[in-house]
């Protein structure tokens, strides 16, 4: 019979996805067969499946901490926003439609099928699957309606892990707060406590602990510290932690890399492989860019309403006054589209009407159907120029997500994907990832090391995913996990 455990936060972003994956690695560590599974997913950082179906990258994080390959049933309902209270709902890996709040809840009886559905399928499979709420467990407005807290907790029936952030603050109300409004045959389900993120002296947090345990009868598993993984974030939340406007390089040993903070930016996650090795800073529309070494136009869950963004606030003219003093800029996805002559949107996105790119790539853009990509791709480098000149005809990896179609009379950058123009610093791509691959990676940052006359150390890589298990088992009290799940505890 396969067993549940579920991991239940207080807030949204108090490390609940983080739990999961490093329950995941420890329990396959242990040569069990494992799958996380989130029922419902709001965000806009997504993966692509071997099968083309989309899924937030959460789960896809956490199925490769249990060493298995990602699909679609660990995260079959994804909602993707797309401004003015409206989502894209993505069931079992594919859209659907784009709905308002109250259209969604509308049709929550039927979207309960799908999530049993996905986790009678996943029970065939798996001997252990670890749960990951949404959001706060506690959300007293929903429970009719919670699909991702209250509805699969009721259906299992399984011992929860509830996580609080302490770097929120509060985080002893928080969690007796969520205890208290829990429905009451959800209380009893809560068999520990983990407070996550905590910075300093876990001494000082002793007399909290053992009254929250008195006051609730639930032991305490453990005091997390804050962690520096190699890790992708999950969702815009993670956005906070990133540096932001004004916080660029003050003429230290790195190069500086400005990333458009998009109103929709999604796939933020592209750039963290570029964290360790660069100042990778996150600029609002209308904020000043500086003096960057690399400009990254992201991808957008709406292309249309963040060009217009950009050009309404200067970000536009700000972008081609650096390429004419030969900064290099990289468009991905949205941003590809982004530096074209023109976006044609056919109502797809917001407008029905031509609207200009930047004009730094010769290629157009038409959003006539409403019909989305989604595809793993393995490309050949086939772009000229300092940046892909020196790994041209190696081979790249990525994964598509997009709308539109794309005509380029630009030579391509990945086979028949992408494009490169004038000397070779404006490169637009369509796939997501790209940083993943080790040699893009290099290329892009030699060249940037050796314009600015800097020598680049490269950042060393380790385990996240082992990092993370191996301090999961250090802080918390595993046995008492191992109890809930009727699993015996491991013998050294």
């Amino acid at each position: 019979m396969t067993r549940f455990i579920v991991v239940l936060g207080t807030t949204s972003h108090s490390g609940k996805s983080t739990i999961v994956a490093a329950l995941c690695r420890i329990l396959r560590n242990r040569g069990l067969k494992v799958a996380p599974f989130k029922s419902q997913n709001m965000s806009l950082n997504s993966w692509v499946t071997s099968e083309g179906k989309e899924m937030g990258i959460a789960q896809a994080v956490q199925a490769w901490a249990a060493g298995v390959e990602p699909t679609e049933l660990m995260n079959p309902i994804l909602l993707k926003p797309k401004g003015d209270r409206t989502s894209q709902v993505i069931v079992f890996g594919v859209p659907t439609a784009d709905k308002s709040a109250e259209e969604y809840y509308q049709g929550i009886d039927g979207l309960k099928t799908v999530v049993d559905r996905a986790i009678e399928e996943l029970e065939r499979e798996y001997d252990y699957i670890v749960v990951e709420g949404a959001g706060g467990g506690a959300e007293i407005n929903l429970y009719d309606r919670d699909i991702a807290n209250i509805y699969v907790a009721k259906k299992l029936g399984a011992p929860i892990i509830l996580v609080g952030d302490i770097e929120r603050g509060g985080v002893f109300a928080s969690l007796y707060g969520t205890i208290e409004l829990l429905p009451p045959d959800i209380r009893p389900l809560v068999r520990g406590f983990v407070i996550n993120k905590f910075r300093g002296d876990p001494a000082i947090l002793d007399p909290g602990l053992e009254m929250l345990e008195e006051l609730t009868g639930v032991p305490v598993l453990g005091v997390m510290p804050y962690l520096d993984l190699n890790l992708p974030s999950e969702d815009s939340v993670s956005l906070g932690d990133k540096r932001g406007d004004g916080e660029g390089d003050k003429g230290g040993e790195k190069v500086e890399i400005a990333v458009i903070r998009l109103t929709r930016i999604s796939n933020f996650t592209d750039f963290e492989p570029l964290e360790r090795e660069a100042r990778v800073r996150y600029v609002s529309p209308g904020q000043p860019l500086g003096r960057p070494d690399a400009v990254i136009i992201p991808g957008t869950k709406n292309t249309v309403a963040d060009l217009e963004e950009m050009r309404t606030r200067g970000t536009d003219r700000e972008i081609l006054a650096l390429r004419d003093e030969g900064v290099p800029i990289l468009g991905i996805c949205g941003g590809y589209q982004i530096l074209g002559r023109k976006i044609v949107d056919m109502g797809i996105e917001n407008t029905t009407d031509s609207i200009p790119g930047l004009g730094l790539l010769d290629l157009e853009t038409r959003f006539d159907r409403y019909e989305k990509r989604t595809v793993q791709v393995e490309k050949t480098v086939t772009g000229d120029g300092p940046i892909l000149g020196p790994i041209k005809g190696e081979k790249v990896w990525g994964y598509e997500i997009h709308m539109g179609m794309t005509t380029s009379q630009e030579p391509p950058a990945f086979g028949d994907d992408g494009a490169v123009g004038g000397d070779g610093l404006v490169i637009g791509t369509y796939l997501h990832g790209i940083f993943q691959n080790q040699n893009f990676k290099e290329a892009f940052l030699d060249y940037l090391y050796k314009r600015k006359n800097l020598v680049r150390r490269s950042a060393l890589e380790g385990d996240g995913y082992d990092e993370l298990a191996s301090a999961t088992e250090k802080y918390l009290d595993m046995e008492k996990i191992w109890d809930m799940i009727d699993l015996e505890p491991e013998r050294s």
